[in-house]
């Protein structure tokens, strides 16, 4: 059966003393020893089942066993009264090991620090950093031996701790480390149940409960036997628990009652009925008990509740309420606290709460809390004290504490100050990434209030993170309705709305919806306090319909983002949108620099700051924020946000040659969009795999998924996204046979840019024209794509075309003409890694007599594009923790990456780097 700490004193392992048998969970039980026993399982298994169906029961073993090999354990347990606390489950885990943590790099340290109200409160936390300390901190331990991490009732853990340890549970592989978790089945994990392997405690056959019975102090038998086995349906907790009440009922009230209720709620009576007849001093006691906490009890238990050996508690050890543990007494199962504290009258929880409130005045959050549960509403003071707890609570990342604060200062404020608190709920709400949470919140509003600032506020809160989910036609318009109405009412609102819009406008691409925006920003009053805001809803809705005009208002959008930093990203995206990459790369390097690429959520349009490094040759720093995306989407269920990560990451390990990752990627996020819902993120991918098959020499294969970036008739299917794929489709189509449909594709694409074409679009046409024309007319076109010195800020792009014009001298038999941009191509591509166009470059540069001897930086062509990345990080003197905290990696993973890769360099020591790739050291930033 579960049992679960419930009170003071509570002991972090299971009791000791002989094992009761756990009957029927042979293969259960097996399958959990293989995880702990093996390096090879999955470090990670989450155990899911009903109340009372073992889970606990099956931990204890698997924590026996784990002692016995001698590998540290570490455990931590839901408890229901704390999951509004953030990081409470956090902090009970690494309690044991606090003087591990202060090992840590000190920003890991002060991160964690932070998170358990230890550290500064003069920044935000980062999430991110938080579960890179805790990946760290498990890894450390891990040098010392064997880790097992037990989670039981993760149901019940606040969510912060939840996002921390699902940060660190992904990344476990080749640690030493293996990590349980038991839920109840039907409870959302977020992350845990979409992504790890899980066992499934189903019930007991009817032969194991038969000897589960057989195994009772009472052995029922006959109708008795019968009745209960029909009620209990397997659930080993119901069939211990009705024979004991069979038994007590036996010669008094006959059998247990009967009926459709749910086994939770039947025994939840079966112990409420048990606390008849008690003493009062033990009711009391065990109400007290019921109503705190675990670390409540650290702080009260001396003050309010009887010592274990006191009078009070026989009666209930007794009535199989509590049992004694090594340090003190818990309950014997978490359904008791529960039927306690209901049972009991509103009166005296109220004064329990109070009683506990009292003697927590410094510890605020829990004293809040507890006054909370004693509050009737309306109850200004409490309500006041828990915004506080909600701003204490924020500071530390705790989103979902902060929301879950401020959604209960809500019930008990005054009218007047409920919808402002539910509308604050709800921005916070919007940091967990639960939409249906952040849906309710908004629904109150609109009952709560009429005021349509409020309402507005609500509404824009909802689409601020609807906007990084799939729904993306739902959305637009629940944004765009609320725009209109509020536009001569409420401008500075109707725009805020508005510049959500315009970045589901862009993720969907739907034509239409350009036009709305536009007629909605047409009816808005011109207020140059706006202008900035102004600026990017037309920049991300229509970039190169306005583009000229665009570009005279990006220097005033600059000198904004210089005064106002938080701006700084939105800048660098606008860049990004107008082809002005240089400008924007340097805009998402001060923002990362000065934000420390902060923030619980991947930002709207967050694939810009990776596209943008992409397009500039630096692919490493392309795949960290890939991998902070998509790590941050991960953990809080946004699947638009980790599918556009993985567009981009596909993309990059294309381009390096790694095309069967590339095609993994790149379906993987096919898998999480809908195409006509997200044609950005479907286009993204498709344009990955045709530079994976291009690759690869694939043409036939790279056309036909090119071809997909554009329409039957040969319109962009997204139109900011599609043009970039044009050269890489008449590539394509030149090897594969295509040239005529091509061509035409080409020609409406200019056509419909016209003078709307970037630098970047123009020479990206010009290249394109020059691989579909006729030899004799395609050396001007090579030429034009070539012309700009400005095309250099796109590396990849260029070196491409140069190995086209390189190629096309070479069989026109202009071979010394061919040489100059043969060599500057291959030198482009050695410096980014491109390894499949290396290759092809040098093949070209050897029939033009080149002597393209293999030089030091090809050496590392052995090593997989991580490891690359990882190579030059530890070149430039970065620690494997530095790596890892760099790349949400942990530090032992690293350290295997770098033991690998040395032989294939030809190396044997660290400190043999820097002159291995001194030669790519001056140009390391278009890497990193």
């Amino acid at each position: 059966m579960d049992d679960h700490a419930g009170g003071p004193r509570a002991v972090a392992g299971p009791e000791p003393g002989a094992e009761k048998p756990v009957v029927g969970r042979d293969d259960e039980l097996a399958r959990l020893f293989r995880t702990v026993d093996s390096a090879s399982a999955d470090p990670v298994l989450i155990l899911l089942g009903d109340v009372g169906m073992g889970k606990s029961a099956l931990l204890d073993r698997a924590v026996r066993r784990a002692e016995a090999s001698g590998a540290r354990v570490l455990r931590a347990e839901g408890s229901e009264t704390e999951s509004s606390l953030a990081f409470s489950a956090l902090h009970q885990l690494l309690r044991p090991v606090s003087a591990e943590v202060d090992g840590l790099p000190q920003r890991q340290r002060a991160a964690l620090h932070g998170a358990f109200g230890a550290g500064s409160a003069t920044a935000e936390a980062d999430p991110m950093l938080i579960g890179v300390a805790v990946l760290g901190l498990l890894s450390a331990l891990g040098d010392r031996g064997p880790v097992l991490v037990v989670l039981d009732d993760a149901q019940w853990f606040d969510r912060a701790s939840l996002d921390a340890l699902f940060f660190a549970a992904r990344r476990l592989a080749g640690e030493p480390v293996t990590m349980l978790i038991a839920a109840r089945l039907g409870d959302h994990l977020p992350g845990f149940d979409r992504h790890m392997p899980t066992l499934v405690l189903g019930p007991l056959d009817n032969a194991a409960a038969g000897r589960l019975l057989d195994m009772q102090p009472q052995r029922p038998t006959g109708r008795m036997r019968t009745q209960i086995l029909a009620q209990a349906d397997g659930n080993p907790l119901a069939l211990t628990e009705l024979a004991k009440a069979a038994g007590a009922h036996e010669t008094a009230a006959g059998p247990p009652p009967t009926g459709p209720l749910p086994v939770a709620d039947h025994l939840e009576r079966i112990f409420a009925d048990r606390l008849s007849g008690l003493p009062a001093p033990t009711t009391r006691a065990l109400l007290l008990l019921a109503a705190m906490d675990t670390v409540d009890s650290a702080i009260a238990v001396p003050a309010v509740l009887p010592d274990a050996e006191d009078d009070a508690w026989p009666p209930a050890e007794q009535a199989g309420l509590v049992r004694r543990t090594g340090r003190g007494l818990r309950f014997s199962h978490p359904l008791v606290r529960s039927a306690v504290y209901h049972a009991a009258s509103a009166d005296a929880r109220r004064a329990a709460h109070l009683a506990l409130a009292e003697l927590l005045r410094g510890e605020p959050d829990r004293r809040a809390w507890h006054l909370a549960a004693a509050a009737t509403p309306p109850d200004a003071a409490v309500s006041a004290q828990l915004e506080q707890t909600a701003d204490r609570a924020r500071r530390r990342g705790g989103h979902e504490a902060a929301a879950k604060a401020l959604q209960r200062a809500a019930d008990l404020a005054p009218r007047e100050d409920s919808a402002r608190l539910l509308v604050e709920a709800a921005a916070q709400a919007v940091l967990t990434g639960d939409l249906a949470w952040v849906e309710e919140l908004a629904s109150a509003v609109r009952v709560r209030t009429d005021d349509a600032s409020l309402l507005a506020g609500a509404a824009a809160q909802v689409g601020r993170l609807a906007a990084l989910t799939v729904r993306h036609t739902v959305v637009f318009s629940r944004l765009a309705d609320a725009a209109e109405e509020l536009a001569l009412t409420q401008p500075a609102t109707a725009l805020d709305l508005l510049a959500g819009a315009a970045v589901v406008r862009f993720y969907c691409g739907e034509d239409v919806q350009r036009h709305r925006i536009q007629a909605v920003l047409q009816s808005l009053p011109e207020d140059a306090s706006h202008a900035w805001l102004h600026t990017w809803v037309r920049a991300v809705t229509d970039p190169f319909g306005n583009r000229a005009e665009l570009l005279l208002l990006l220097p005033q959008v600059a000198a904004e983002a210089r005064r106002h930093p938080d701006r700084l990203t939105a800048f660098a995206i606008m860049a990004w949108l107008l082809d002005e990459t240089p400008q924007a790369v340097r805009a998402f390097d001060q923002a990362f620099d000065h934000w420390g690429m902060r923030g619980p959520l991947p930002e709207g349009l967050g694939g810009a700051a990776a596209w943008s490094y992409v397009e500039q040759g630096k692919w490493g720093r392309a795949r960290e924020a890939c991998a902070r995306s998509s790590a941050l989407g991960a953990r809080t269920g946004l699947d638009h946000a980790v599918a556009c990560a993985a567009a981009v990451d596909a993309t990059v390990l294309a381009y390096q040659g790694d095309a069967r990752a590339a095609r993994a990627r790149a379906e993987d996020a096919l898998a999480m969009i809908d195409p006509l819902e997200s044609r950005s993120v479907s286009v993204y991918a498709r344009r990955a795999l045709g530079a994976a098959a291009l690759s690869e020499g694939a043409h036939e294969a790279a056309y036909a998924q090119l071809r997909r970036v554009f329409t039957a008739d040969g319109a962009p299917v997204h139109y900011h996204a599609s043009y970039p794929a044009l050269a890489d489709l008449a590539a394509a189509a030149v090897r594969s046979g295509r040239r005529e449909e091509a061509t035409a594709i080409v020609e409406r694409a200019a056509r419909a840019l016209a003078a709307g074409a970037s630098p970047r679009l123009r020479a990206l046409i010009s290249r394109a024209r020059g691989l579909l024309a006729d030899p004799e007319d395609a050396e001007p076109h090579f030429r034009a794509a070539l012309a700009d010195p400005v095309l250099e800020h796109w590396p990849f792009e260029r070196a491409q075309t140069l190995l086209d014009l390189a190629e096309w001298l070479r069989r026109r038999r202009r071979i010394a003409e061919a040489r100059a941009p043969l060599t500057e191509a291959l030198e482009t591509f050695r410096r980014l890694g491109a390894r499949p166009w290396i290759e092809r470059a040098r093949a070209e540069s050897r029939a033009a007599g080149l002597d393209v001897t293999v030089s030091t930086p090809d050496v590392l062509a052995e090593l997989s594009p991580q490891q690359q990345h990882i190579i030059h990080l530890a070149a430039r003197g970065l620690t494997n923790r530095e790596i890892g905290e760099k790349l949400f990696l942990s530090p032992r993973t690293v350290s295997s990456h770098l033991y690998r890769s040395f032989p294939k360099l030809g190396i044997t020591a660290r400190s043999q780097l820097r002159d291995l790739i001194e030669d790519t050291l001056a140009v390391t930033d278009h890497r990193e």
